[in-house]
């Protein structure tokens, strides 16, 4: 196992921190800061994304013929790492992230070269149509029918918490095309023009007055046979292997590394009654002192799946330990960060892109309670942490 970088992965590491510095525009990087959502808002991410596609560095995944860039497991990981580091806007991950790996795993030749084009000119904006009302963690519940008629899937029910499902013209969804006694039997995955009278997108607002999910019905939608992937009811297949790009994508620990730096900040401009700021506080060193352990537990974590990715293969399970960890380490953070802030945190800071409103307090308190509040939900999305232990007990520890 190699924890360390050569000599020319240190030399690609320069070559995207003069990239980044060059070519990031300081207004999409204060447009990140200032929002307390998951994701950044469409304009601020499709804008970054042409940037990237411009230069070919926009889906390092993918091969080469497909726009990607033959880069090996542990330069993605460093242009992952700057990307957060230097504070670049998210990429929407529906469609790039997620859809577009299932595509290059299962799709047709037909679905990939119509697809993946699309989604890199951002023609094509995806969003995710899995969980339902009473079918979250519990995927194989779900009851979203889809009855085949001729050429055609005509799809009825209802998915949750849709993220972006407002912006988007594409869906892919997990529907039930039979009722067999394995429920996971009987789920097909296929991909929906948002872009028809069936459809009909509800939002929901978090607590934290931000519009990301929504409800999305179906009524009497339709699909086409060809924008299924993979053969009718293998869509449990499709789904698992789609989560573990959900799951274990990204750099988790460089995100962890730079709030916990962010939140170092608020605590040095805070003084106490002793004359100390929070930052100088043995208290305070203390609590900094075990989250910055924590995020070195997840960054080594991370290294050691690196390392045994650069044989090949998908993230496979320990990406449901990445997630777990990062995940309750976002949520801490953003709580001592809250903390720190103490009552600037009560008060409704709008956090919406384009808003010009003066922030409450200091401008760097401005995104801490509505991120907070957004983060409570990380343990949950993308599969619950409990969800995730069972993977790790049965693919992990082997139990």
């Amino acid at each position: 196992m190699h924890l360390q970088f050569d000599q020319e992965e240190l030399a690609f590491q320069e070559e995207v921190k003069d990239f980044l510095e060059k070519e990031l525009p300081e207004h999409l990087v204060i447009a990140a800061k200032k929002s307390s959502a998951v994701f950044p808002e469409k304009e601020v991410a499709l804008e970054w994304q042409a940037i990237l596609a411009k230069k070919g560095w926009l889906v390092p995944s993918w091969p080469k013929e497909y726009g990607g860039t033959n880069w090996n497991p542990a330069q993605k990981y460093i242009f992952a790492k700057e990307l957060a580091e230097a504070e670049a806007p998210s990429i929407i991950p529906m469609g790039l992230a997620m859809l577009g790996p299932v595509l290059l795993g299962y799709g047709t030749q037909e679905q990939k070269d119509y697809y993946l084009p699309r989604m890199i000119s951002g023609e094509d904006y995806w969003c995710q149509g899995y969980s339902e009302p009473g079918s979250g963690s519990d995927l194989a519940s779900l009851k979203c029918k889809a009855e085949l008629k001729g050429d055609k899937y005509i799809i009825n029910g209802t998915k949750i918490w849709t993220t972006h499902a407002h912006h988007a013209n594409k869906i892919f969804c997990l529907v039930r095309t039979d009722s067999l006694e394995k429920p996971q039997a009987g789920i097909t995955f296929i991909m929906v023009d948002m872009d028809q009278p069936g459809i009909t997108v509800e939002p929901i607002i978090t607590i934290a007055k931000d519009h990301d999910v929504n409800q999305v019905v179906f009524t009497n939608a339709e699909a086409k046979v060809t924008d299924r992937i993979g053969k009718q009811g293998e869509g449990w297949t499709v789904a698992k292997y789609l989560l573990e790009f959900e799951r274990g994508g990204g750099v988790v620990s460089a995100r962890a590394f730079r709030a916990i730096n962010y939140t170092k900040k608020l605590a040095g401009n805070i003084s106490l009654d002793d004359g100390l700021t929070m930052m100088s506080s043995p208290e305070y060193l203390q609590k900094f002192a075990d989250l910055e352990i924590r995020a070195q537990a997840v960054q080594y974590t991370e290294l050691r799946s690196l390392s045994s990715m650069k044989e090949g293969g998908s993230p496979g399970p320990e990406s449901s330990m990445i997630k777990n960890l990062g995940a309750e380490l976002q949520q801490d953070i953003s709580e001592l960060a809250l903390e720190i802030i103490g009552y600037y945190g009560n008060a409704f800071q709008d956090t919406s892109y384009g808003s010009n409103e003066t922030a409450v307090g200091d401008e760097s308190y401005l995104t801490v309670a509505g991120s907070y509040q957004n983060l409570r939900a990380a343990s949950i999305y993308g599969g619950s942490k409990e969800v995730q232990k069972n993977i790790i007990a049965k693919a992990v520890l082997g139990l």
